[in-house]
């Protein structure tokens, strides 16, 4: 099976490069098929903080370029389109197959990195000014926005928690939501409407964002879901927290996932409920969903992969690449099998 991969990995962002970066210092010679929109959400971020390493910052896309050129470096090969179909392998030892159109590609094992994308609420302005006012992560952008009037829109837990985290730099924050009830258990609606600063607006859905002079978010036009009255509230940032939708259609029915579409794993690894198919980032992590944490996820998913040749199947190690890696430095990554 010389023209079968030992590694596929679909999807790129945090999670997919870093699965790269192991499995390519492994020798493994992975092949990723990023997708067209490669990089993830943070190709549609400005300012990254909050990531190890980068003291001042970075671009999210710059970002996603320096994890590219990583895995590149060792030996990762890309592949800029979309995977269209998966089929898991008939038996346990036979490779899996993955397409891309009418291009079929086999692998022995198989990575699934192909995140989730926020919710949007479909509304003038909102892609406009995003990165600009609108964003979809308090805990990511709050810090741009101390001492400013902003809002969350949404209901749920995680609105609630994000309007918490915003409230400590924010000096007022507005929950607007489409309902007079909130979806949120009762415990972080408590300690949302504790929060001195932050302010409850119902039953309220937003119309339009708007832009000020600058070219920046200044006010936002809302209706009343009632009476349909319209108002317009002045603000210069507004979080939309209304859910993620994991990027799983490739994988429906094919691999277990929760009621929402998040693949399942097993326990604390990253294995899934086909043998030789691995999940990471945001695709199953619906509580976190930080860039660090999915490239953690990445890193598992990778070891995971790398055990599983070891212990089940027969490695391809491209001569090409042998020494290329610094594996002397990671005893734990064994080049062939046990």
């Amino acid at each position: 099976m010389s023209d079968v991969e030992n590694v596929i990995i679909i999807g790129s962002g945090p999670a997919g490069y870093t699965a790269a970066l192991y499995t390519s210092r492994a020798n493994l010679s992975p092949l990723v098929i990023e997708g067209f929109m490669w990089g993830g959400l943070l190709q549609q971020t400005t300012d990254v903080e909050n990531y190890p390493g980068y003291p001042q910052g970075v671009m999210g896309p710059q970002m996603m370029q320096d994890l590219r050129d990583q895995a590149e470096r060792f030996g990762t090969r890309f592949i800029t389109d979309n995977a269209t179909r998966f089929e898991p392998a008939a038996a346990e030892g036979e490779p899996h197959t993955v397409w891309i159109d009418d291009d079929v590609y086999k692998a022995r094992t198989v990575i699934l990195a192909m995140g989730a994308e926020h919710k949007k609420l479909g509304v003038p302005g909102e892609l406009e000014l995003s990165s600009r006012g609108v964003s979809y992560c308090a805990t990511c952008d709050a810090a741009f926005y101390k001492d400013t009037n902003a809002i969350i829109v949404g209901g749920g837990d995680s609105a609630m928690e994000e309007a918490i985290f915003l409230a400590k730099f924010a000096s007022k924050v507005t929950i607007v939501n489409r309902r007079d009830e909130f979806r949120a258990s009762k415990i972080m609606f408590e300690r949302a409407r504790a929060t001195e600063n932050i302010e409850f607006l119902t039953p309220y859905v937003v119309e339009e964002f708007l832009a000020g002079d600058g070219g920046a978010l200044d006010r936002a036009r809302l209706r009343h879901t009632e009476s349909g009255e319209t108002r317009e509230l002045p603000m210069s940032g507004a979080f939309i927290a209304i859910g993620h939708e994991p990027q799983s259609e490739i994988v429906d029915g094919l691999v277990e996932t929760d009621e929402d579409g998040y693949v399942r794993t097993e326990g604390r690894s990253t294995r899934t409920s086909l043998p030789g198919v691995f999940a990471a980032g945001d695709l199953v992590d619906h509580t976190y969903r930080q860039a660090v944490t999915a490239a953690g996820s990445g890193c598992q998913a990778a070891l995971d992969a790398e055990w599983y040749l070891r212990d089940n199947l027969a490695v391809q190690t491209p001569a090409a690449l042998e020494g290329t890696g610094d594996l002397a430095e990671e005893a734990w990554l064994p080049t062939s099998p046990s």
